[in-house]
């Protein structure tokens, strides 16, 4: 069960890091076949099967098997696939009938070419050519182009009926697979649908400056664990599938491919040119490539470059298991270029209209089952260099109102080409297996784990999240904590939250409570309140971890070092400004009830010390994130940041006092960078910087205090090596780095280049400092005359760690070393550690 149990995560895994497909139709006549090779008798997959003069047409799969059906007839069906002769077989009027096709390779084929060049291979010549040129093809040279897409996804369940060693059938989960209701492919072998949909959008791009626009017209789906249809529709849109080959990546899978036309093509590829044949009316070289070393993450497979004006014709690029990717078998992606007038004339430029991706998982073990993703894209109506105004691009992707669209007769007007039968069964069989009781539970256990909330059915509350549940400490014993908020279905308006927890041994009620409102979707604006009374920690506030939800749960357990109660009322609201820009608002008051001895010194004269205070204050918060897409899910947004630009973040604090009981006056600054970018077949980086400055005269706990993690795992966004509430600054500046060579260096080595093991290095490095002022504003007792806990400040020297680990153990864990190089006589601290961080990680 087990096996069953991570098959259907990496399932959903692929499925949100890629895109989905099919659905339905009612015809009268009924043809099927196979399409093979004529010399290796093999299956020719994705070719394509039309019926002359008409416009009924479909694919062949990927073992060369078709069905069509179609209430259109006529005297012939045209067969034709890349690199392959086109060829017509007569057509009857009989309801069904089978038509075996027999593929000829290319028939324009040169008599004899012979080509004598200092280089070696003249494909060599050909490509260099080729990149030469690429600003004549590239689309993204273009001024804008646009067009409608649309693109199907299916995700299956496969490969559990196969016999175990000594001849014993299917384990128990193949048992449990076997009796559910399955699509048979054309070798009887059963799959189960998980997963379907099928999109219709309108995609925008141009250039100077860079913008893109996806607008989701109507999109329907259905799967096990799915429970908004919105964000697969957004996930699988044309905003996350473009793959360009003039690129010099092809991201897939999250993943950077080196394309075989790109700047490193000559350091990662060996070419060979095998023809010269017709494609599409062209004659094209017809060029084979691999990898040098087949360990490598990169592409196999055929570019077809036109003879006369060198430009990208057809492609079909292949990665297999020996590539460093985790849990696939096989990718395979295909395109058709074609020519496409910008109203220039004797000039046209070319597009891909037709991508087809294929991704085989491999079983986790030799008895679990595998699971198979298919996804097509359509582009049509294509037109060119027409930009439209910047403003119109905003905001990049964008769900329309009415875009859930489940009437069959909808998508039989709207898709491209008919599907064969057994997509047309592909709803219906997977609304059956998401409603076996099995697998309904599972579904709800899977959308539990990955949204973290579970919806209490009618009522339209969902419970969570599943991570706050439980904590235990040294102040509150055993925390028992319970959380709601409403969904779409109590409105897609205003959102609604809280919680309550409650402490065994402190025996105190803690709670939460927050309304929003969204007061318009163009563009995106929501407007807020929310209260709390609940215990923190210096160091390891809600503040200070940010987003980080699962360290966040963690620092709850354990010893609480310096904890304080805080009741905190915020209002806010929340804009996109578009470009990229977020413009956050927010005016808060919160308290400071400090569980430990404290105090400050009063500057008013009847009053020396205290360990009480409140603040009010303004915060001023813009976001840029450049390239970023908003994706909507139910109630809640969330980033995509799809792009190798830097992420901005600045923050301006003002406190006010008097306003609110607010005791200070101050000024708080800080702005955070984080940026991702390819070092080309180095690998990637990955860096954060933060830096901050506060010229006022504060409580220590209103300083900034660099996170730090005292847990056994790594933290991304922390120092490692700093234990909670080492340090304190007023002006500050932190770097934290990771440079990931992915397969390098172990791919070269031939005893565990198998195990797909990926280095990696990393470094972090504080700087700070506290001015006089705020050092003497704490005094050595408190009015209870308690020994007041103080702080530790920085000398001149940073704090420094850095480290060096292997990640993709097991395809799950990753293992850093890191060494603390800076303050290692301070107290109780560690200067060397091993960190563990695990995921599902291709």
């Amino acid at each position: 069960m087990k096996h069953f149990l991570r098959t259907l995560s990496g399932i959903i895994f692929l499925i949100l890091n890629v895109l989905f497909s099919p659905v339905s139709a009612q015809t009268s006549y009924k043809i099927s076949g196979r399409i093979t090779d004529a010399v290796t008798g093999e299956g020719v997959p994705f070719a394509s099967v039309a019926i002359k003069g008409k416009t009924a047409g479909t694919t062949s799969d990927e073992n060369g098997q078709y069905t069509l059906v179609t209430t259109q007839t006529g005297d012939s069906l045209l067969f034709s696939s890349i690199g392959y002769q086109t060829r017509a077989y007569p057509l009857t009027l009989a309801p069904s009938q089978t038509i075996h096709a027999v593929l000829m390779s290319a028939a324009n084929r040169l008599q004899e070419v012979k080509i004598y060049a200092k280089g070696g291979d003249p494909a060599y010549r050909i490509i260099r050519e080729t990149i030469r040129r690429r600003d004549q093809f590239d689309p993204d040279q273009l001024t804008a182009f646009q067009y409608e897409s649309y693109s199907k996804v299916e995700a299956y369940v496969n490969n559990f009926a196969n016999q175990r060693k000594k001849g014993r059938g299917a384990g128990p989960v193949g048992k449990l697979l076997s009796k559910l209701p399955a699509i048979y492919d054309r070798e009887g072998k059963p799959a189960v649908p998980v997963y379907v949909s099928e999109t219709i959008s309108e995609y925008y791009q141009r250039s100077n400056p860079q913008k893109t626009k996806e607008r989701i017209l109507k999109s329907r789906a259905s799967g096990v664990g799915v429970s908004d249809g919105g964000v697969a529709a957004q996930l699988t849109g044309s905003s996350f599938q473009q793959y360009n080959f003039y690129r010099n990546y092809i991201s897939l899978l999250r993943k950077d491919l080196p394309s075989p036309l790109g700047q490193a093509w000559q350091t990662i590829y060996t070419f060979r040119l095998i023809d010269t044949v017709e494609v599409g009316g062209m004659v094209c070289y017809q060029i084979d490539f691999e990898p040098k070393r087949m360990t490598d993450l990169a592409f196999s497979g055929t570019a077809w470059i036109d003879t006369t004006r060198l430009g990208l014709s057809q492609i079909d690029a292949r990665v297999d298991q020996r590539a460093n990717i985790n849990f696939v078998d096989e990718i395979r992606l295909e395109q058709e270029w074609e020519e496409v007038g910008d109203g220039t004339p004797g000039h046209a430029v070319r597009l891909p209209v037709l991508t087809q991706l294929l991704i085989d998982t491999d079983e986790p073990t030799p008895n679990a089952p595998g699971a198979l993703v298919r996804f097509y894209m359509a582009a049509r109506n294509v037109q060119v260099n027409k930009p439209q105004d910047t403003k119109f691009y905003e905001p990049p992707l964008e769900l329309a109102e009415n875009y859930s669209e489940k009437s069959p007769v909808y998508w039989q007007s709207h898709r491209p080409e008919n599907l064969s039968p057994d997509e047309l069964r592909a709803f219906e069989v997977v609304d059956s297996v998401r409603n076996v009781p099995f697998m309904k539970v599972l579904g709800e256990i899977v959308n539990l784990t990955m949204v973290g909330y579970y919806p209490l059915g009618s009522v339209h509350l969902d419970a969570g999240p599943l991570l706050n549940s439980y904590a235990y400490n040294n102040v509150e014993g055993h925390r028992l904590r319970l959380g709601l908020r409403t969904n779409t279905g109590f409105s897609r308006r205003w959102i609604l939250g809280g919680y309550l927890a409650y402490g065994t041994r402190d025996q105190q009620l803690k709670y939460g409570m927050n309304i929003d409102y969204v007061i318009r979707k163009k563009p995106y604006t929501i407007a807020g309140i929310e209260k709390t009374y609940d215990i923190e920690r210096l160091g390891a506030s809600s503040e200070n971890l940010g987003s980080n939800t699962l360290f966040a749960a963690y620092t709850r357990f354990g010893t609480l070092r310096r904890p304080y109660m805080q009741e905190s009322q915020t209002t806010y609201i929340k804009s996109e400004l578009g470009k990229g820009i977020t413009q956050t608002v927010s005016l808060r008051n919160r308290t400071f009830e400090p569980l430990f001895p404290f105090a400050y010194s009063v500057k008013e004269p009847d009053q020396t010390t205290a360990s009480f205070y409140r603040t009010t204050e303004v915060q001023f918060e813009t976001r840029f994130a450049p390239g970023a897409l908003m994706i909507q899910s139910d109630n809640d947004r969330f980033t995509v940041e799809g792009s190798n630009n830097p992420v901005v973040t600045f923050r301006y604090q003002l406190g006010l006092r008097n306003v609110l009981h607010g005791d200070f006056t101050y000024h708080r600054f800080s702005l955070n960078l984080r940026h991702s970018f390819r070092m080309g077949v180095l690998g990637r980086t990955r860096y954060q910087v933060n830096a901050g400055y506060i010229p006022s005269t504060i409580p220590y706990p209103l300083l900034y205090i660099p996170l730090g993690n005292e847990t056994f795992f790594r933290v991304e966004n922390a120092y490692n090596l700093m234990n909670f509430f080492e340090f304190v600054s007023d002006r500050y500046v932190g770097v934290l780095g990771e440079h990931n060579f992915e397969g390098l260096f172990f791919n070269g080595i031939p005893a565990i280049r198998r195990l797909k093991w990926r280095f990696l290095a990393t470094g972090a490095v504080f700087l700070g400092g506290v001015s006089e002022a705020n050092r003497t504003l704490i005094p050595a007792t408190n009015e209870l005359g308690q020994t007041v806990l103080g702080f530790q400040s920085m000398s001149r020297a940073p704090y420094v760690e850095v480290g060096y680990g292997i990640d993709n153990i097991f395809k799950v864990f990753r293992v850093d070393a890191i060494h603390r190089l800076t303050y290692r006589n301070n107290p109780n601290v560690s200067t060397f550690g091993i960190k563990v961080s695990a995921w599902v990680n291709l």
